[in-house]
């Protein structure tokens, strides 16, 4: 009797053991394709947000590409009227602005180049180049006007 008790028991705790396995393993696929549902959401919401980051970006650099060509062109008219300016010098001032205003005008011409060979996608070269020419064109700036400053005395 106790053998039949025993068989009966160990028959149901294995039965029991493989009952919940089956569970456990069904609820593992369940789980897995609900995590891999999520991943697949993650990067559909992901690709859409770095759509909009590089479409945001294009749009910066081209009304930043316009703001820098007005600023180069606005160099250029001043670099027009410096010649005129300095023509009516004399002659030893007249050789020491004329360099000055060659290497200002050189400048100008570099970030112009500069400006528009830009072609690079990545977004942290396009950091790295705004960085770059909004320094060189603050520069410039003050150049001209240190110029235009001596060149008025």
């Amino acid at each position: 009797m106790k053998k039949i008790i025993f068989t009966i028991a160990i028959t149901a705790i294995m039965t029991g053991t493989m009952l919940t396995n089956c569970q456990t393993q069904d609820k593992k696929i369940k789980d897995a394709q609900d995590e891999l549902k999520e991943a697949k959401e993650d990067e559909a919401e992901a690709q859409i947000e770095l759509n909009n980051i590089k479409q945001d970006s294009i749009s910066e650099y081209q009304k930043l590409k316009k703001e820098y060509e007005a600023r180069i062109n606005e160099n250029e008219k001043d670099i027009a009227e410096f010649k005129k300016d300095i023509a009516k010098e004399a002659k030893e001032i007249r050789k020491e602005s004329e360099k000055k205003l060659t290497k200002l005008e050189e400048k100008n011409n570099n970030l112009k180049t500069k400006l528009a060979n830009y072609k690079d996608d990545d977004f942290n070269k396009w950091e790295r180049f705004k960085t770059e020419l909004n320094h060189d064109m603050d520069e410039l700036g003050q150049a001209f006007k240190d110029f235009s400053v001596k060149n008025v005395k």
